[in-house]
Parts: C-alpha cells; sequence; structure tokens
C-alpha cells in the first residue's frame, strides 16, 4: 500500500524531497527510507555516532546536509578538526563546521539511491539529523570500506519508533528583570544558552521579554530583503540552522541568492541554503553584548517558536562585528538597539 502511494506521489509531483514525501505520505522519513519505495536502498550501520565522526577525514569531500523542517543547509567539504568524545562532538573544517549533540543520533544507515550514496544519521522519532552524500571528489574506496566495516544485521522486525519530543514551551519567563539583567551581563554568546536554562525559558519567550533595545521584531517581508542587500554587498556571514542533533554553520558570503515559489534559495559552489520563506512566522534582530563589542543576529522563527535560521556577522573571535552589518541590521528596526 505504502509502495503505490509513494509511486503514485512520485508520479504526481517528481522531485520532492524524501522528507516531504513522508510528510504526505503520513509515515516517518525512516521508515519510508526502509521500506523499499522506488530506487531506495537503507542499510543499518553498526558504529558509534562517535566512531563514525572520527572515521569521516578519510574518506576526502563529501556533502554535508543538516536540516529542520523549514530550512535545509548544504556544505560541502572535508570533516576536520573532528572532536568526538562522550555526548558532544565537533567539526572545524574550512567548509563544514559542526556542533554535535550525539544523545539525538540514535541510528545510522547507508543509503543508496540510483545517483546518490550517503551515510544518513537518525532520531528516535525515525527524522533525519544529519546527511553525508558522497561527491565527485570523495574517495570512494573509503566510503565503502567505512561502510562495510561497519554494516549490521538487516531488520526483519519492524521499525520501533518514538513520538517527536514535544517542542519547548512559550511560557514568559517568571524573572523579566532578572532575565535582561543577565543579558546585559555577558560577555560572550556562548553564555546565552546557559542564561535561557536559568531562567528557564525558551529562546522566543525570551526574545519578546527582554525589551526592543536587545531583541526587536520587525516585518518577515524584512528577511528576504535583508538577505538580498547581504549577497549584494558582498557582507560575509555565519549561517546557523539546526535540529536537535546538529548545529550546521556556514561562514562566507551569499554570492547566488534566489527565490523560487516560497523557496529562497542560496546556490553557490560550496554551500547551498534552501529557506521556505512561507513559515517563516516571525523575524527578530537580535543584540547581544560580549567583550568584542555588540552582537547582532537576524534570527527567524516558526509558528510553534523554533529557531529556524539565524545569521550572525562572520568576524573571528577578539575582532569587533563588521560596522556595516550592524548599520544594515540597525536600518530594519524601528527603535533603537542597545550600544
Amino acid at each position: 500500500m505504502l509502495r503505490a502511494r509513494f509511486q503514485a506521489l512520485s508520479d504526481a509531483e517528481p522531485g520532492l524531497r524524501i522528507r516531504t514525501m513522508a510528510k504526505r505520505l503520513g509515515v516517518a522519513e525512516l521508515e519510508l527510507l526502509c521500506s523499499g519505495c522506488g530506487d531506495l536502498s537503507a542499510r543499518p550501520l553498526a558504529v558509534s555516532p562517535q566512531a563514525l565522526l572520527r572515521a569521516l577525514p578519510a574518506i576526502n569531500e563529501v556533502m554535508a546536509v543538516t536540516r529542520n523542517p523549514w530550512c535545509v543547509h548544504e556544505c560541502t567539504g572535508r570533516y576536520e578538526g573532528v572532536r568526538a568524545e562522550r555526548q558532544v562532538g565537533l567539526v572545524t573544517g574550512d567548509t563544514i563546521d559542526l556542533r554535535i549533540y550525539f544523545n539525538h543520533w540514535h541510528s545510522i544507515w547507508a543509503v543508496s539511491q540510483p545517483d546518490r550514496r550517503s551515510i544518513q544519521v537518525f532520531d528516535r522519532s525515525g527524522t533525519a539529523v544529519h546527511k553525508i552524500y558522497a561527491t565527485p571528489q570523495t574517495h570512494m574506496p573509503d566510503f565503502e570500506a567505512l561502510i562495510e566495516r561497519h554494516l549490521g544485521p538487516d531488520r526483519d522486525e519492524d521499525l520501533v519508533l518514538q513520538p517527536s519530543p514535544p517542542t519547548a514551551p512559550l511560557d514568559p519567563p517568571a524573572d523579566p528583570a532578572g532575565l535582561r539583567a543577565g543579558w546585559l551581563a555577558m560577555t560572550e554568546t556562548h553564555q546565552f544558552f546557559p542564561l535561557l536554562q536559568r531562567f528557564r525559558v525558551g529562546r522566543l519567550p525570551a526574545l519578546q521579554a527582554v525589551g526592543p533595545d536587545l531583541a526587536q521584531r520587525i516585518p518577515t517581508r524584512y528577511l528576504e530583503d535583508a538577505l538580498r542587500r547581504i549577497s549584494l554587498r558582498g557582507l560575509g556571514v555565519a549561517c546557523y540552522v539546526s535540529n536537535r542533533g546538529v548545529v550546521q554553520i556556514y561562514t562566507g558570503a551569499l554570492d547566488n541568492l534566489s527565490r523560487s515559489g516560497e523557496w529562497i534559495n542560496v546556490l553557490d559552489a560550496r554551500f547551498n541554503l534552501h529557506l521556505d520563506i512561507d513559515h517563516v512566522d516571525s523575524v527578530w534582530v537580535v543584540n547581544k553584548p560580549t567583550e568584542d563589542g555588540w552582537v547582532t543576529a537576524l534570527e527567524a522563527y516558526a509558528e510553534g517558536g523554533e529557531l529556524i535560521v539565524q545569521f550572525l556577522a562572520a568576524r573571528k573571535p577578539g575582532k569587533p562585528e563588521l560596522r556595516a552589518w550592524r548599520d544594515l541590521l540597525v536600518g530594519l528596526c524601528d527603535g533603537p538597539l542597545a550600544v
């Protein structure tokens, strides 16, 4: 039954991403992948997430893909600077830059399609958290050897999946004055998440509570205009897209920006971004103090309060934010930002 529905959808709308097809068919992405529909073939790998990550530098160039329901982030390069111990991992290559939370890396699969080979990582709900695609520059003997070395037994039993965890609550903070004081006391952006944990508040409710000089909502239509100006001016950005298992970061210019239907696309040689603008519910300019001066971010959120994508100015530690970036974001705001 699922195969027939899959084929009918493929015929009616060719080119749909597998995650979109799974949603339309009412199944988990991993369930569809393992169903044998179409030309998909998936085999489980019996390897720990940490061991997989440590093996990836040997296969040379690949494309790393991290996405959430509304944004796809693709970087082509090498897995370099790998640190994979315990529950948190890092990749700090020139192009592929990741922060990894291994507790959400539940199963790993080798996936074959007619024109693509990949290694894909799924959480307990059967949702992909990270994918690694071979490219023409991948060292395929090492790629194949990695898969063959860790092939697990075929799964005859049905997949056992769990519901996705609930999204973060949108309740306002119990102590907004304390949250604001803690925000103003930050000396680096990495102190932001501990701040949220300390005040037991979600990211979006925190923005709503601290005051417009620190977080200011702007019209959603400004997002596309801002990205076009960033591209035309050649401003370097740090673009973050995340899910529960991975934060993927690209640092560089947005050279080739285009719009296709509801999708805003960046189609550059080593970086692609696909942003579903129709599902952006709110856009914020976020202002944080650091030892290097104020750092300003452009952030887009979904209706449920989830962060879709975040843009900051590209900068090195110890260097202040580029003035042109600050001026662009300040120009999007109705009121002043803290300085």
